[in-house]
């Protein structure tokens, strides 16, 4: 039977037998080689660490409007560029964090719904836009309500957005449309508790 072992044994040419051979690969690490290894967990700690602050944002949810994907004091990571620079577009669909345009020292996260310039409609709480009824799986039974709203018309550069819990959600409904201005991030990741760690969708 084989066995994954290295010979060191090598030809003798200096007198000493195999017990007395040393092999370089069986060598213990040396102070030299442990610095380099930590050297190098240390460099990508930071540079981990710089992308997390500069390009993510930790966020705690605090409320139950978007139950079932988020709930309360659960803790995620937002995108603060995705919007930026041309990086990406806001979609129907995303979760996007923005300031509240009532007091400027609020945020609150929800749904994107309506894009500028969409006709939203809400009928005994189904949602129309463009006059298409959509089609919501993130939002289960029990969370939807049987309230209306007139069909509005979402401005430029301003979006429609509604907590996925739309019994207890206060959104667009009763507050009008987000200007992008702002909107200052996407959320991506959930990862506070650990059994709900993952991509949002």
């Amino acid at each position: 039977m084989e066995s994954n072992t290295v010979d060191c044994t090598g030809p003798m040419q200096d007198g000493r037998n195999d017990s007395e051979k040393t092999c370089a690969a069986a060598r213990p690490p040396t102070v030299q080689s442990l610095f380099s290894w930590a050297r190098d967990l240390v460099l990508s700690v930071v540079i981990a660490a710089v992308v997390i602050l500069f390009l993510y944002q930790p966020v705690k949810v605090e409320g139950t409007s978007m139950m079932p994907a988020l709930e309360d004091q659960e803790r995620i990571f937002i995108n603060k560029f995705v919007y930026s620079f041309g990086w990406g577009e806001i979609v129907r669909g995303d979760m996007v964090v923005f300031w509240y345009a009532a007091d400027l020292s609020k945020s609150y996260i929800k749904r994107v719904i309506g894009l500028p310039g969409d006709t939203v409609e809400v009928v005994e709480g189904t949602v129309y836009v463009n006059g298409h009824a959509l089609a919501e799986s993130y939002v289960p039974e029990k969370y939807r309500d049987r309230s209306s709203m007139p069909a509005r018309v979402v401005p430029p550069a301003s979006y429609f957005v509604l907590g996925d819990h739309r019994s207890s959600s206060n959104d667009s409904r009763n507050w009008g449309a987000v200007p992008k201005r702002y909107i200052y991030g996407k959320a991506v990741f959930v990862y506070w508790p650990l059994d709900k760690i993952g991509l949002l969708r």
